[in-house]
């Protein structure tokens, strides 16, 4: 059944508005309106369009289409809007060059504009975005840029301008950043939060390749330090496409503003530092939102205080901190390096990847998305971090091992053993010297037994070599078990000869 057919049939039964007929057909309540009107003009009632076919009702309804001639030759609109993308190429050209080839059968020059224009409207439509209260915060950077002066060396450097808007009441944020690194871009988008006091539901960035790893139309993967800000502050983050300006067209327009309004103003003023510059912006950012709207009532502070504002969630406790990330490879003595000092991951991750974690404060090793390591940030170069949880069960031990302890161990097996540790200890620079010595004669105990230990000792002393290797020495010839009783002849004085020089010599 046609629609025509079916549209008068409902009409006719009388149960149905024509704004349900139309929802109930899939038409316009005017097509509905329409039909009923050309109905009672050619004077049919439903008992009758019933004997009629399909094409004899549309006849009856509609008259034939008349051909309208027309004396005047249409341009070729493609062609027209391929050309206006030349450089210097305008519509005033092109009608000159469509009168020449249609002479008396050409457009005047305000019709050919008029038409053209109503052709490129119809090539793209752009849907109008209503913003709900607290719903999106549109991010992104200036074009231009503000110099800023070195004081000490005159280095000019140009501050890269950051600049924020809430949808809902036009509210607008602008700071200075140093570059549009990634660090920057959260630092300025953390700076924007607090300075409207709350979080809104969405975060609206471009796709710039600091914020995205691998940007996409439909599945961009963002950076870690995007990552971390949406799970600190609960904050969905939904990039436009690329090369899409109309998906953030309220942030193009703050920038716009922000560059009229802002920039425009500091362009005759020097700035020798990014904290002036700062300042000199948020003076000028106060007086914009309070700028009344032309066409609105009220400003974008007064529409952010009745709007956006109470429909922000809180703020979290804490502040993020700003990280910065690195890829680091364990050695084969379980430490990473950074910055030439060293930090310990557990022991089973030698030779893997791992990703640190860098702040202010602390350095932290990620590895499977796992954090597996976490210390103090320490400048000193050339220095071990260790924690001892992340060593083998064998160092550990070793670690354990203090000065103290090894006295105490080699008193149990005798004075002699003692005076050898102590002697290790006090002719060191430092006792962690001594350590491995020790730890050697803790093997000898094992390998000879205690009794030969505390003998090689006493011997070793009497010889005054109290070293590991002497010890090691004596056990391995069996002169522990020799008598020491006898003294061992010894020089009183060094012999006369005419190579020895005596005292009177440095006088």
């Amino acid at each position: 059944m046609s629609k025509i057919r079916h549209t008068l049939q409902l009409l006719y039964s009388g149960n149905l508005s024509q704004r349900q007929i139309g929802a109930a057909l899939g038409i316009s309540k005017s097509t509905v309106s329409e039909i009923a009107s050309y109905t009672r003009v050619a004077g049919l009632d439903w008992e009758q369009a019933q004997q009629l076919s399909d094409e004899e009702l549309q006849a009856r309804l509609y008259r034939p289409p008349v051909a309208r001639q027309s004396r005047h030759l249409e341009p070729d609109y493609a062609h027209l809007h391929s050309e206006l993308k030349r450089a210097g190429v305008t519509l005033q050209l092109l009608w000159e060059e469509y009168q020449q080839q249609h002479q008396g059968a050409a457009y005047k020059y305000s019709a050919f504009c008029e038409k053209y224009q109503q052709w490129a409207k119809r090539l793209k439509r752009s849907m109008r975005q209503t913003h709900e209260a607290g719903d999106k915060l549109f991010v992104d950077y200036a074009g231009q840029t503000v110099p800023v002066v070195d004081a000490s060396t005159g280095e000019i450097t140009q501050a890269q301008v950051f600049v924020a808007v809430l949808g809902a009441s036009n509210f607008t944020y602008a700071c200075a950043t140093p570059t549009q690194k990634a660090a920057d871009w959260v630092a300025s988008i953390i700076a924007t939060l607090e300075f409207i006091g709350g979080v809104p539901r969405l975060l609206v960035p471009d796709q710039p390749r600091a914020l995205m790893v691998r940007p996409d139309r439909y599945e961009p993967t963002s950076h870690r330090l995007l990552e971390e800000l949406s799970q600190h502050y609960n904050l969905a983050v939904l990039p436009a496409r690329p090369a899409k300006p109309r998906d953030k067209p309220k942030v193009e327009v703050a920038v716009q503003v922000v560059e009229r309004w802002v920039l425009a103003r500091l362009r005759h003023q020097r700035f020798f530092s990014l904290g002036a510059l700062n300042k000199a912006i948020a003076a000028l950012l106060h007086d914009l939102n309070q700028r009344p709207f032309k066409k609105l009532p009220g400003c974008r502070a007064s529409v952010f205080a009745s709007l956006d504002q109470p429909a922000l969630k809180p703020l979290p406790v804490t502040r993020m901190a700003i990280a910065r990330f690195k890829p680091a490879r364990v050695n084969i003595d379980y430490h990473v390096e950074l910055d030439g000092h060293y930090y310990s991951v557990p022991h089973r991750l030698v030779g893997e990847m791992v990703e640190l974690r860098i702040t202010a404060t602390t350095v932290e090793a990620v590895h499977g998305n796992n954090r597996v390591a976490a210390h103090a940030l320490n400048p000193r170069r050339g220095v071990h971090t260790t924690t001892p949880e992340h060593m083998p069960a064998s160092h550990r031990a070793h670690l354990q091992w203090t000065p103290a302890k090894l006295i105490a161990w080699a008193e149990c097996i005798g004075a002699a053993t003692a005076a050898v540790v102590r002697w290790q200890m006090e002719h060191r620079a430092h006792p962690e010297q001594g350590y491995r010595s020790c730890l050697g004669l803790m093997r000898l105990g094992r390998e000879y037994g205690h009794d030969r230990l505390e003998a090689a000792c006493a011997r070793a002393q009497s010889i005054r070599a109290p070293h590991y290797k002497s010890i090691a020495s004596i056990l391995s010839c069996g002169l522990d078990q020799r008598c020491i009783d006898t003294a061992i002849p010894t020089q009183a004085s060094l012999p006369l000869h005419e190579n020895v020089r005596g005292p009177d010599y440095y006088h």
